[in-house]
Parts: C-alpha cells; structure tokens; sequence
C-alpha cells in the first residue's frame, strides 16, 4: 500500500466507527532492577522502581483503535469489582464509548500482573474468571448490538478464552453483521474455529493456526495446506496467519495466497502485536481497503508494536514512518489531495507563500528542471499537479505516457525545488486550484494569461499568474523523435 493512501486512510480514520466484543483485561507491570538471589530461595529478587497498569485483551484493539483515529465502542462483561471499575473509568477517559459492556458482580475483572527487570519478564501473575458469561449477559450485548450496531463500520473480535465470547454470542453477532455487510474480524483462539463461522476474516499466529487445523506447517506446501482448511471450516472471505519473524500470509477465496515479509527492525515484546494487528487489519478493511493492502499495512505496524515492551498502541505517525524507512523518504513529497490540503492550510497558516503548476512531465529533460526551478523561486512552496496517466491518454493519445504516473510522481518528488506532488485525474487541475488556492499559479510561456484554467480564481483571493519561458528544443516530444530517428529502424 503506497504511502500516500496510507496517510489518506489516517486522514479519514475519524468517520470510521468501530466496534469491539471480547475478553476485557488490565495489564499491570511492575519494573524494577534484579541484582541478588533471594537467600530464601532460589530465586531472583526484583527492586521494584516503577509500576504501570495498562488496558489489556479486547481492550488493547480499542486502544489501538483509538490511537489510529477511529471512533470505538466495546461491548464485553467486566466485575462489578475495583479492576472493573478502573477499566471503565480509563475508557471513558479515551473517549471510548462503554455503554455495551455489562458489569456481572458474580465474576472477577482480568489482571494479569507481569514483573520485568532489565526489560526482561521474569513471571507472570493472573487472576481472573475463565466461566462462560451465561445466557442473561449474552442477551444484553445482543439487545446492545441490535441497538446500537447499524453505526458500526467494522466488529473487531477479540478472543482470550475468558468467558465473553461465547458459540451463542458469536453466532447471534457474526449474523448480524452478515445481514448489514459489516466486515467481521477475529482474533481467534482455541482448537475449533467452527464458532466463528461465517466471520470475514481470523487472524491466528502460526501455533494457533497448527492447533485449529491439525497441521503442522513446516513449510509452504503444508502452510497452505492449513490455510485452505481453515478457510473452509469457518466459511471465511479471508484468512491472515502471522508468522512472526517470517511476517504473515494472506489466503483468499480462490485460492490466491500473498506472502507478506516482516518488517520488523528490532524486536523487544510480542505482547499485544495480536491486538495491533487485529486493530489496523479492521481500520483498513472498514477505509475501503483490499485485503491484500489491509495485510501488508497491519504486517508493518506490527513490526512497530513489536519494537515496544508490553502491550502498546501504534500511532499513524510511526506507520508512515516505517513505510518511509521501507520506501525512502521521497514518498513523502507525494500525496493526496485531501492530505495535502491539510498541509498546505497548515503552512499557509505560517505566512509560507504557496506556488502551484501542473503538467504531464513524461520523459523528464532539463527544460522541466530549469522550468521548475523557476516556478519554486516565486515562493516558499512548490506543488506539482500531475497528470494521471488517463488524463494523459485522454490529452495524448492511446501511446502516451511513456512513464507511468506513480514513477513520474517519485521522481518529480526528488527535486529539491519540488515540495509535493499530487496527481489529478481531471482533464484540467481546476479543482486542485479550488482546493489549494495558491499564491502564485505558473504556466509555460507558450500559453497567454487568458488561456490559463485557474487564473480567474487565483486572482479572485489576490494571488497571480506567472508565465515562464521552456528551454527552447527541450521537450518530451523532440526526444522521442531523436530517439526514432536513432533506433526506429532497428
């Protein structure tokens, strides 16, 4: 997934309304160096300096849902007990709405209470209840979600074998979602993934995808051997099976399998990289996101989430930064209009002049260098509109251009005289101008101020039109004569 739909799918995040059902936890860690053995057993001793409670199972996807920009609600059962009423209260301070979850006095609240030195964990301590929530809880968050659920953009299903999601509570939420096309998707646990049957996509790790299908994956062949089981006995759209350090792959209806190398850069904690996935995977599928980008997109903030100690949010900004440590930091001169329009506000905002031009740029020469170096000197900022590679058949012919668009994008985008890059679609970049609303709008010289699309409404707000001169004999066209009149009989 390129870049710049990354950052429109984070611009967009808050129309998305995300609902989240499962196990509801609190992860406490307690920090502390360990430097002697305990003389009464053979044991480390821990000199706890610092503690932290952190929002943990389904409750970490919310958190990440949040952190991403989307709106989110969860429905789960918690204890009418200290840990329950300190997960509500820290969800009500995320602005996460709790109206779905129900609080049971019969059960306890999760804590699972880990104790690290020198950022190693050193055990484990959990208390908790494992019972199945009972029929009467199971019809609250199903009153809940017939309620309340034709908002929702996406279910995100998330489940740690603690009660919640129950075969009953799975069937009565995956029908639903079905009914309304509302992606479903899990974060399964357990050996028998028929209860999740009819979901839109799961998202085991390899060990869980070995114990649900009863094979053990050793290589490709049995790896899709076990995907394609698992697609089958949940009736699923899509299966993602993470495959830690060798980064997940993709199985879809069909047959069609994508492997997705890891993009991890140092790995310090695997806790919460389920949830983060879980998280991102939804947020793209409910953007309009494919299946494939969806898997590529949660494969890179996974290798961000890893890179943290304990359950942890990834933010946009750390995405878009993984993909410019993947990509080059070029990509990030070329963007969307609707991202762009927020920058460009933002320098406007900063008294920086703006200058805009457009053109098709096939076949780069110097003519468009020196005639971009011009254009930059009339102000602070330079953006590019570029011709999409239909617009250019449209203005060119069938046999045009030479080069695709998202190759001209990144190499316009590596001229220091240019500071963005937008490709348009349109026949003329009008909206662009409407959006943008430079200072300074240049053209080429063999074009009259009367002929320029956009000069009336650049000069309507008080900017101007600047016309500037081609290097003569440069242009896209001469060279692809030169080039036939060198080679075409060969």
């Amino acid at each position: 997934m390129e870049r710049k739909n990354v950052e429109s799918l984070f611009a967009h995040a808050g129309a998305i309304n995300a609902l989240v059902i499962g196990d509801l936890m609190l992860d406490q860690y307690l920090w502390g160096k360990a430097e002697r053995i305990s003389p009464e057993a053979p044991v480390q001793v821990v000199d706890v300096t610092r503690e932290e409670i952190r929002i943990g199972g389904a409750g970490n996807v919310a958190n990440n849902l949040v952190a991403l920009g989307c709106r989110v609600s969860v429905a789960s059962v918690v204890g009418g007990d200290e840990n329950g009423t300190i997960l509500l209260h820290a969800f009500s301070g995320k602005g996460i709405d709790v109206t779905g979850i129900v609080e049971d006095p019969s059960r306890t609240t999760s804590r699972k209470t880990r104790v690290l030195a020198s950022n190693q964990q050193i055990v484990r301590i959990d208390r908790e209840s494992r019972d199945e929530i009972g029929p009467d809880n199971e019809r609250r968050i199903v009153d809940y979600l017939n309620a309340h659920g034709d908002r929702f953009n996406v279910i995100l299903v998330s489940d740690y074998l603690k009660g919640v999601l129950t075969p009953t509570l799975l069937a009565e939420v995956i029908a639903f979602a079905r009914k309304r096309e509302i992606p479903v998707v899990v974060d399964p646990k357990g050996g028998d993934y028929t209860k999740y049957r009819g979901a839109t996509v799961l998202t085991p790790n390899r060990k869980e995808a070995e114990a649900a299908s009863g094979v053990a994956i050793r290589d490709d062949e049995s790896l899709c051997r076990a995907g394609e089981r698992l697609l089958e006995t949940a009736d699923l759209t899509a299966l993602v099976i993470t495959r830690s350090e060798e980064g997940m792959s993709l199985f879809l209806r069909g047959g069609q399998v994508v492997h997705i190398p890891t993009y991890a850069r140092e790995v310090f904690d695997v806790t919460g990289a389920g949830d983060t996935v879980l998280a991102v995977l939804g947020m793209a599928l409910a953007g309009g996101v494919g299946f494939a980008d969806g898997a590529r997109l949660a494969n890179v903030a996974a290798g961000v989430a890893v890179g943290k100690v304990g359950t942890s949010t990834v933010s946009p900004a750390e995405i878009v930064g993984s993909l410019g440590f993947q990509h080059g930091e070029g990509d990030a001169k070329v963007k969307n209009l609707d991202v762009l329009a927020g920058i460009i506000a933002a320098e406007k905002a900063l008294g920086k002049r703006v200058v805009f031009t457009n053109g098709c740029f096939d076949l780069l020469h110097v003519g468009h260098v020196k005639y971009l170096q011009k254009a930059r000197s009339f102000g602070d900022l330079l953006i590019l509109g570029l011709n999409s590679d239909a617009s250019i058949r449209r203005l060119k012919g069938e046999r045009r251009p030479l080069i695709g668009q998202e190759e001209r994008a990144h190499i316009l985008a590596a001229l220091d005289c240019v500071d963005y890059v937008v490709v348009f679609d349109e026949d003329t970049p009008l909206n662009l101008i409407e959006t943008l609303r430079p200072a300074v709008l240049v053209k080429g010289g063999d074009y009259t101020l009367d002929g320029v699309v956009g000069r009336e409404v650049v000069e309507s707000y008080g900017g101007r039109v600047e016309l500037v001169a081609f290097v003569d004999g440069r242009s896209t066209t001469n060279i692809i004569e030169k080039i036939l009149k060198a080679y075409g009989e060969e």
